[in-house]
Formats: C-alpha cells, structure tokens, sequence
C-alpha cells in the first residue's frame, strides 16, 4: 500500500527495486543530492553531468546558496518551507560544517512599511535592536535601527558544497561521469532526470527565470551571515564569502538570456552601498547570472514516467529544497512513499 504525507489523489506506478542500477543526469545541487542519497542507501548510482568538474554549464554555479525557509515565507508556497525545514535537517546531517548563522533582515526608515510587512508575513524570527543588531553585525552599527534575526537559516557557497557534494558521493560508492550527457531513453534501468531546462524535450512547459549575480571583494566589511536589504524596488542580499568576498543578488527576470543587464549592476551596486559605504570601494570580481528552471506555478515537481523520474522545477529554492526533494525520491523507490503535493504520474 503506498504511503502519503497528504491525501492520496491518483496512482502512481509500482516504483523500481534497489537492485536496478540508478543512473541519475545533472550534476547540479538537484542531481548531488539524488545521487547521494541514493548511494549512501546502498544503490549502484552512476551520476552524469554534462560540463566539466568545475559546472560552468550549471545553474548551481550561480547560485546564491541561503538555506532560508522562513524568509522564503514571504513569498512562497508554505510546499517550499515544508520542504526546506526538512531540508535543513539533512543539510546538518551530512555536512555539518555548514554555516547555521542565521539571516538578518534590515531596512532604513523610509521603507518602514515594507519591512513590517516582512515581519507579518514571515514566522522563525526574533526582533533586534540597533544594539543588538550591532553586536551580531559589528559592521553594521549605526546603519539601521533595528532588524530581524532569523537565527535557525543558514547558507552555504554553491562553488565550495558542489564538488564536496560530489566527493560524498564517491565515497558512498557512487561514480560521477564529467562531460557525459546522455539521452534518458538511452540509459537501462531507473533514470532520474535533473537537467533543469535541458529536460524541455520532455517537460516543455518549463520557463528558464533569470538570477544575476555580482562578486566583489572588500576587507572593509565583516559579516557571518547573508543580509537582506528591504526595498520596494531593489530588494538585495548580501552573502559572506571567504576570502574576503561578498555576493550581490536578488533579480528574477523572466528572460532567458544570459549576463548581466547594465540596469541590474547599477540596482544591485546600489543596493550594497545601501547596506553599507565600504562596498562602494569594493572590487569587482565577477558578472554572471543563471537560468533557473521554472514550471508555471513556480513549485517543484517530482514527475514519475514508469522508470523515469524527472526532478525539475527548483526556481530559485534548488539549495534549499534539494535534499528534502532526494529524500522523497528514494522513499518513493524503496517503499513506494509518495507525496501528493509534489509528485506525480505522466
């Protein structure tokens, strides 16, 4: 009898045993995570990624990384908090090193209303002071007046966990095949298919949704955890790196092509010298930007055609929500588990 976390709406098929191999395609945080789960359970996983180990072609590569459940409650489905608090869990599990610093949330005084209504709409927080908020963030004292501390969130840099991912894998008896790209119906056995926009020849509804990026280094500033500047227009966040590094994102453009718009350098510029002035003497490192796979109501899907499985739909939550997503594929494969919000039959 299959299991479900919500009330059953359909049938799936009868899910694969362990003793068929598993070949899963796409190396990004959606495809590692697969694979890893499915290896440390004990299968014969072959792990295919199309570009070379440094993952250029993948989106992951442009990834912010925040692991941040309950600032995505903003604007979110309450699926995508399901499944990063779950998410979390497992984060912690398998590489506890990774930074659970929390998130801070700030505003200056004339975009009040819109951090209050941040406040409403999001849950996991603690209100600071301007005190309180200059000792979490020296660097920040002086700067607002007061914030919101998120302190369970956490972040990871998407170019450091990959290829740590990658090495958990092997070590857990899986095989990763750099620049190998072959087609799901060309593999034996259960395919996992995490292509992200690659997988349109079979999931042509998918959007590709623009994330731009800019790295720039500084010594000047100091921060252990990604901060989130409020604005009506240009919305930002701030991500530590090592290195003395800083990333700048927060677009979402619903365009597929790739770079970085003039438009969006000078919003997000401006926005980090919103945060602080030292970032205005920072130097600039990096433009780039990602596609990001998308389906029409912007949530992930799990969708299961016989022994092809297809994990597609990330949007911008991929490194929240990807180790909560293998979680459910391998329950799915080894007991029959589904979950009615997020998979489904084709």
């Amino acid at each position: 009898m299959y299991q479900s976390s919500t009330p059953q709406r359909g049938h799936l098929p009868v899910a694969p045993r362990e003793e068929s191999p598993v070949s899963i395609i796409g190396a990004g945080i959606a495809g590692a995570w697969q694979a890893l789960l499915f290896a440390q359970a004990g299968h014969a996983v072959t792990l295919h990624e199309r570009s070379d180990e440094a993952m250029m072609l993948s989106t992951s590569h442009w990834a912010g990384g925040m692991l941040a459940p309950y600032c995505e409650g903003e604007v979110a489905e309450p699926l995508i908090s399901r499944l990063g608090l779950r998410a979390l869990d497992l984060w912690r599990k398998e590489l506890p090193d990774t930074p659970f610093n929390g998130s801070l949330v700030v505003a200056h005084a004339r975009d009040r209303n819109d951090f209050e209504r941040f406040a409403r709409l999001t849950s996991g927080h603690r209100r600071l002071d301007a005190r309180a908020l200059a000792e979490l963030e020296p660097s920040l004292e002086g700067r607002f007046r007061d914030g919101l501390f998120f302190a369970d969130e956490g972040h990871v840099e998407p170019r450091r966990v990959l290829p740590k991912l990658h090495e958990r894998i092997i070590a857990a008896g899986g095989t990763i095949k750099f620049n190998s790209e072959p087609r799901p119906s060309d593999i034996e056995g259960l395919v996992i298919d995490c292509r992200g926009l690659s997988a349109r020849d079979t999931q042509p509804e998918l959007r590709g949704v623009k994330g731009e990026l800019i790295l720039i280094e500084t010594c000047e500033v100091q921060l252990a955890r990604p901060v989130r500047l409020i604005h009506p227009r240009w919305p930002l966040y701030v991500i530590p790196r090592e290195d003395n590094l800083f990333m700048l994102g927060a677009t979402s453009i619903e365009a597929e092509d790739t770079g970085v718009s003039v438009r969006s350098a000078l919003e997000l510029l401006s926005a980090a010298y919103a945060v602080h002035p030292a970032f205005g003497e920072a130097r600039i490192v990096e433009f780039g930007s990602g596609l990001r796979p998308a389906f029409p109501d912007n949530l992930p899907r799990i969708s299961i055609d016989k022994n092809h499985v297809m994990v597609n739909g990330l949007y911008r939550h991929g490194f929240l929500i990807a180790p909560a997503l293998a979680e459910l594929t391998l329950a799915y494969v080894e007991r029959g588990r589904i979950d009615n919000e997020v998979m489904q039959c084709v």
